[in-house]
Formats: C-alpha cells, structure tokens, sequence
C-alpha cells in the first residue's frame, strides 16, 4: 500500500499527467522529442464489433473526456453523448499535434469504453422492460472509485434510478433502495423490520417489503400486505437463482395471492442476478426490476484509436480507412452511412421528404468547450427517444 493512500485508484491530475498510459505512448513521446518531430494528425475512434454481436451500442463518457483534454490544444468532433451507433462508424475525432494528446489515447480510451458498455447494457435492459421500471443496482459488484461513473452510465442509458448515495446526488435524482437483509435478521422479522421502517422514515419514501429472508415469499407478502395496508407500495423478491425455482411461478402466486385479499396496489418488484432473457421472461407480471452484475459489469465495447490523416495527409495502418470522414444519420430511421469528410450527404439513405443529419457534431476547438455539455437527464432523454423510434434488434 502507497503511504497515504489505501484506494488503488489515480487522481484527476495523475491521469491528465499521463501517468495512467501504457509506456510505449511515454516511449513514444521520448522518440519523437528527440527526432524533432510533432505532426498535426486526426485520428478517429471505432469499435469494429460489439459484445455478443450485437448491432448497436450507446456513445457515453464523453462528459470525462471534455474534462481531460480542456485546455489542451486540440479540436474534437464527436457524436452527442447517448447517441446510438454501429461498428465501422467513427463516434470521435480528435486532431491536433500529436506530442499534445499521445500520453492520453489510454485514459480517452477507457473512458468511453467502459462507461459505453454500461449505457448499452442498461439501454437494453430499458427496452426490454418496455414501461416497467429499472433501477442499477450493481454497485457492490464494482470499486467503489469508479461507482460514480458506473451510475451515471447506468442512468443515462435508460435506468430510472440508481442507488449509490452520491452518484443519484450528482445525478440530480433521489437514490433507490428498499431494505437489504440485514435489517430484517437483525429485526428477527419481516413484518416486524417493516413496521420500523413504516414507523421512523419519512412517508414520502415508498414502503417496500423485502419477502424472501425467512419464509416462502407468498405468506411474507401476505402478511406484510395485512400489516401495512395501504401504505405497503410494493414487496421485492432477491431470491438467488439457486433458490428460487420457477421465479415466473414464484411471481404468479404472490400476485394471486395479494390480489386475493384486495391488495391489487402493491407492485411486484424483484432482483438478484437479472438479465436481459429474465427482464423479458418476467415483464408481464413485474412491475419493476433491479438490475446489477449484469449493468455494473456489462462488458465493455472494444474502441481503438487510429490516426487516418497526417499532416493533411491520408494513411493509415493494415485493416483501417485513411482520410477523415463523416457519418450521416437517417433521423427517421436511424440508418447509417460513413463517407469522405466533405462529400455531400447519400441521397439514398432517408425516406423522401428527410434529410440526413451529421452525426459528428464539433466539441472542442483548441481545448475549449463549443457548447455546453446536456445534463445527465437530457442524455437519458436522447437514448430512450433513440430506443423508441429506431428499428433496433
């Protein structure tokens, strides 16, 4: 351990320092300073492929790269944060002198290909859900010092909410959470853990009853319901895929059961271990999930850095296209298409009456801002518009 220091994470100043890159970009740097050489290159981000195959991903991270590249004498194109793209298309430029970013591609990189893996796991998890609600719940699966980042991904991917404490602050929303195990052992009861909860926190937050601690969820939701009447909003099965059995039967009893007795009110809420396949297998009945591992842990979407033009010049390396480029979107039906910087827009690529729009929108010039950034709230809204109307698998 670094005295001092017991988090293994980099500062804010470490990483604009370089001292987070790979050591062949310092090697690098020491070559070109001692050869003389600092040419102005564009260089473009793509990711090839996609986990799993998919067929689009969700552009996020872009809020932390603005930070790392302010003031430093470069100018970045990008797609707007939340836009949905496919492999092939360039989601960033930046061009500028080499010397002056070259320790960076490695942190620029891990930024958006991490915190892109997360919006797109979470903007299909959204999908899937249709109107259901979806909160991240995957915090515990990750380092703490990167929560933060993990949340806000998370979110502006589609979840309605997050439940770190600190990362729905900076979000702008309140924090989700019901009640974990603990406090119903340490209670000794279910009702009687609820009834605390009832009795000393504020009203405005929502009564849900964890029911799968002590004994078969049916009879917990029952007697929760019974205790708390009206003022019950919902029960949450966690149940571990090793117990639960047939969840989907699980669901269907305590529904029976509750609507039964004239409990219709108390939402169906459940998680542990969720996926996109469950999310569907259960949408009908659920009225809200928790998503975490499978959020918080989404694989990341595989982004290179390649410089496509030196000095004005087109080159590039085995596999890549030189030259710097535009990618039109079809705002009607979300069709792509990547062509020569400067060429004019496909004709064919949108329906009659619509016209293509650049994706690629400028970011900074020189290291300065162009406009301001959206709010996480505004990016969500984006993603989920996306989601709507483009014909997505």
């Amino acid at each position: 351990m670094v005295e001092g220091r017991w988090l293994h994470y980099a500062t804010q100043e470490e990483i604009k320092a370089g001292r987070t890159t790979d050591v062949y970009f310092l090697r690098t740097v020491e070559i070109l300073k001692a050869e003389g050489r600092n040419p102005h290159v564009r260089a473009e981000f793509v990711a090839k492929s996609l986990p799993g195959g998919m067929s689009w991903a969700v552009l996020a991270g872009l809020d932390e790269v603005v930070g790392l590249l302010d003031g430093i004498p470069v100018d970045v194109r990008a797609m707007p944060e939340g836009s949905i793209f496919y492999p092939y298309e360039p989601v960033m430029e930046i061009s500028g002198p080499y010397l002056s970013f070259a320790v960076l591609e490695t942190a620029i990189l891990g930024l958006i290909c991490q915190s892109s893996g997360v919006a797109t796991k979470a903007a299909r998890i959204r999908r899937l859900a249709g109107d259901k609600t979806v909160v991240s719940f995957g915090a515990r699966r990750i380092h703490p010092a990167v929560s933060l980042a993990v949340e806000r991904a998370a979110y502006i991917g589609g979840c309605d909410g997050v439940s770190v404490v600190e990362a729905a602050e900076l979000l702008g929303q309140d924090p989700t959470g019901t009640t974990p195990h603990a406090l119903i052992l340490i209670m000794g009861d279910t009702v009687d853990a609820m009834l605390a909860y009832d009795r000393i926190l504020p009203p405005e937050i929502p009564r849900i009853a964890l029911i799968d601690t002590f004994q078969d969820e049916k009879f917990e939701a029952i007697r929760v319901a019974e205790a708390l009447g009206d003022r019950l909003w919902g029960v949450r099965l966690d149940t571990p895929g090793s117990r639960r059995g047939n969840f989907l039967r699980i669901l269907e009893e305590v529904r029976w059961e509750l609507d039964l007795r004239g409990f219709q009110h108390v939402k169906l809420i459940v998680s542990g271990g969720l996926d996109e396949d469950e999310v569907v297998r259960l949408r009908h009945i659920v009225d809200a999930f928790g998503v975490g591992t499978s959020i918080s842990g989404a694989k990341t979407i595989d982004f290179s850095m390649d410089i496509v033009e030196i000095e004005g010049e087109p080159i590039a390396k085995r596999g890549k296209m030189s030259g710097a480029k535009e990618v039109w979107r079809c705002p009607a039906t979300g069709a792509g298409r990547v062509t020569r910087l400067g060429d004019p827009p496909p004709a064919d690529l949108c329906p009659d009456g619509v016209q293509p729009e650049r994706a690629l929108k400028p970011l900074l010039r020189e290291g300065t801002l162009v406009a301001p950034l959206p709010t996480p709230s505004e990016i969500r809204d984006h993603v989920i518009n996306q989601l709507k109307t483009w014909p997505l698998e």
